[in-house]
């Protein structure tokens, strides 16, 4: 059975910017402004769990934090995800130059991502 590692952590941004700085002043985050993605990523240090300020958009209300998961088959993932009660948001979705991506609800509400990286 594959390892599941939570791998990426979102947190909902009205303004990334903003959010980008924060984060930076308070925690001493290293941020990496995206803007032709509307996107910004972070990095907490070496070897640990990085993460993104995402658009506060329908699917992404303000509040939102997520947590994205490794998986080796999103598809399927997804497929028992559903089988268990989930409801699909993003199906798997290309990242150029990175990999996949998906995001289901959870049967409480939650947004759960997954992502598998491209082979190196």
């Amino acid at each position: 059975m594959s390892k599941h590692p939570v791998v990426h952590i979102e947190i909902s941004a009205k303004d990334r910017e903003a959010a980008g700085k924060f984060y930076a002043d308070l925690f001493s985050w290293e941020i990496q402004q995206m803007p032709e993605m509307n996107y910004a990523t972070f990095s907490t240090g070496e070897g640990e769990v990085g993460g993104g300020l995402s658009p506060v958009m329908e699917n992404n209300p303000a509040g939102t934090t997520a947590a994205y998961i490794g998986t080796d088959d999103i598809d399927a993932t997804l497929a028992k995800a559903v089988s268990l009660g989930a409801q699909i948001l993003v199906p798997k979705t290309e990242i150029p130059g990175m990999g996949w991506f998906g995001i289901f609800k959870d049967l409480t509400g939650n947004h759960v991502g997954l992502f598998t990286a491209l082979p190196m």
